[in-house]
């Protein structure tokens, strides 16, 4: 496995997490007009900045390791043919410590405001994941683990078609960070959207003990959703002649082609 691979999962792990959640921290609720409006850019603006990050990050660092940036993603393409088993922790380690790495620069930035403190008891509390209590709708343990299962499902096809052999190879990224755009729109309010253990995890750690407590839904709805979605397109959608052959395996390719 080449080492420029990982690293390109960090630092796209990274870039995704400290542009989208860097975004909900700083810059969704931010200020208010003279009308008592606010100038933050809202669910809307949240749901582009994940979209733009995925997006900007497949183009930038795709080529290089397949852009997954996230475990369920990672998973899902093993499941789907497109990617080696052996090669997933170490993957799925990247992305978590480029995650961490994000967190860590939102909270530096963060606390350079006078009265900067996190409230973990408060739903989406440093844009962390969550259910009752901690779902910014207040939505309820099984509602938000179906959400987060289908919607990731739904990824992993819109990943594996825009990625096959057969689809506009320089469209891929745009459908890609549009997808997870929408799924946003879909689900912030009902678990402040995660379909990525790895972003989940970096801002759980810095909210507080109660939302660890509830990581184990934005690892395993994911996951699951991540493999159902890929085991869809590879047996029913998609095409024999996109999965990894034995040589390709050999030569250990990175990509998601």
């Amino acid at each position: 496995m080449k080492i420029k691979a990982l690293v390109a999962e960090l630092v796209g792990t990274f870039w995704l997490v400290l542009g989208g959640c860097g975004a909900a921290v700083l810059a969704a609720d931010f200020g208010g007009g003279g009308n008592g409006t606010s100038l933050g850019i809202g669910f809307l603006g949240v749901s582009f900045a994940f979209g733009l990050t995925v997006l900007t990050g497949a183009y930038a660092l795709g080529h290089v390791s397949g852009g997954h940036f996230n475990p369920a993603v990672t998973l899902g393409l093993v499941a789907g043919g497109r990617f080696e088993a052996a090669k997933a922790p170490a993957y799925i380690g990247s992305q978590v410590v480029g995650g961490l790495i994000g967190a860590t620069v939102i909270f530096g930035v963060a606390s350079g405001q006078d009265g900067f403190e996190i409230d973990g008891s408060v739903a989406g509390a440093f844009a962390s994941n969550g259910y009752g209590d901690f779902s910014p709708g207040g939505y309820a343990l099984g509602a938000a683990f179906l959400v987060e299962v289908v919607l990731t499902a739904v990824f992993l096809v819109v990943i594996m078609g825009a990625t096959s052999k057969k689809a506009a190879p320089a469209m891929g990224g745009l459908a890609i960070g549009l997808a997870l755009t929408l799924i946003h729109l879909i689900s912030i309010p009902v678990t402040n959207t995660s379909v990525n253990p790895a972003r989940s995890t970096s801002q759980a750690i810095f909210a507080g003990g109660d939302q660890i407590g509830q990581l184990w839904l934005f690892w395993v709805a994911p996951i699951i959703g991540g493999v159902l979605g890929a085991l869809l397109h590879r047996y029913v959608i998609g095409d024999p002649e996109d999965l990894l052959d034995a040589e390709e395996l050999a030569q250990g390719d990175e990509t998601t082609r």
